[in-house]
């Protein structure tokens, strides 16, 4: 089975609350639909957290680990990003 193309989530620097874009259409990706990997290798990419864009025309797969990787806490993005 061929490895589904994937998109690197952006951190948008400077918000005071942590938000992530797409990095396909750079849409703000919902904390509804980020989410653990969690070892499940969901969509067969290699990452530990997901985020899928609810941009009506993009739809793109988002591994988040590099984004989630520039926070001090990335536990914080799950709480209060929305």
């Amino acid at each position: 089975m061929d490895r589904q193309e994937y998109f690197e989530a952006i951190l948008v620097e400077g918000n005071a609350v942590p938000t992530l874009q797409c990095g396909h259409c750079h849409s703000t990706l919902s904390r509804a639909r980020i989410f653990a990997n969690d070892g499940d290798d969901r969509y067969q990419i290699p990452c530990n957290t997901i985020a899928l864009c609810s941009a009506d025309d993009c739809g793109a797969v988002n591994c988040c680990d590099s984004a989630l990787s520039k926070l001090e806490n990335p536990d914080v993005l799950l709480q209060i990003a929305s």
